[in-house]
């Protein structure tokens, strides 16, 4: 039986899952209406502005899906030449690259939102493609699509087959979500009474695991 990481811990997926929402919630108010997560949301506005004659504002939407694809190639790099590090996991390198990034969004102008919310999603990029299980069931920490799709699939074949296991597996997709819901409520509300200094909190947030990872790591040495 395979040894379950620190990573993949409900406690850690939540945590990660919260800064997640939160930064979703803060591009959406203080950064022009762009998602840094929902790369979906960005790629039907980028298709419509530009469709209509609109470049510019079709820019705004191609930045973070463009620096979201390099965050993606950033984590991969990351988890094939660190794989074997001994000083610190790979993905505490991520969490720390990603808490960073989203400090020195913090200090960005908004008159400079096609730079953050580029940065925001590479930062977002990374954390998706660096936690992937949850108790070893696949997921994602910035979105909600994948994560509904699957708790409801299981849940179907509870409701079907009476299967524990499946409940099990519906309720901690279901329990991502409610915690990316949190995450993006709060940082709705904060995001907007703060200002741009709000994305702070989610580096705090992060914090917190890159301290749980590394608490974790010591013990393991």
């Amino acid at each position: 039986m395979r040894k379950k990481q620190t990573s993949e811990t409900f406690l850690l997926s939540a945590i990660i899952s919260l800064s997640g929402g939160f930064q979703d919630a803060y591009t959406y108010n203080l950064r022009d209406k762009v998602f840094a997560n929902a790369q979906t949301g960005n790629i039907v506005l980028m298709s419509q502005h530009i469709m209509t004659g609109e470049w510019v504002e079709g820019l705004h939407y191609l930045m973070p899906v463009l620096a979201f694809a390099i965050g993606i190639i950033v984590a991969e790099q990351l988890s094939y030449r660190f794989r074997r590090s001994q000083k610190m996991h790979w993905r505490q390198m991520v969490v720390l690259l990603e808490i960073i990034i989203l400090s020195v969004v913090a200090f960005i102008p908004t008159s400079h939102n096609m730079l953050a919310n580029a940065l925001v999603s590479l930062a977002c990029a990374m954390q998706v493609q660096s936690f992937r299980k949850v108790n070893g069931y696949p997921y994602a920490s910035t979105m909600c699509i994948g994560n509904l799709r699957s708790g409801t699939d299981s849940f179907s074949v509870f409701l079907r087959n009476h299967e524990i296991g499946a409940l099990k597996k519906a309720m901690h997709y279901y329990g991502i979500i409610f915690i990316f819901a949190i995450g993006a409520g709060v940082g709705g509300i904060l995001s907007l009474k703060l200002g741009i200094r709000s994305i702070l909190i989610s580096s705090g947030i992060l914090f917190i695991a890159f301290i749980m990872m590394m608490k974790k790591h010591l013990a393991v040495k």
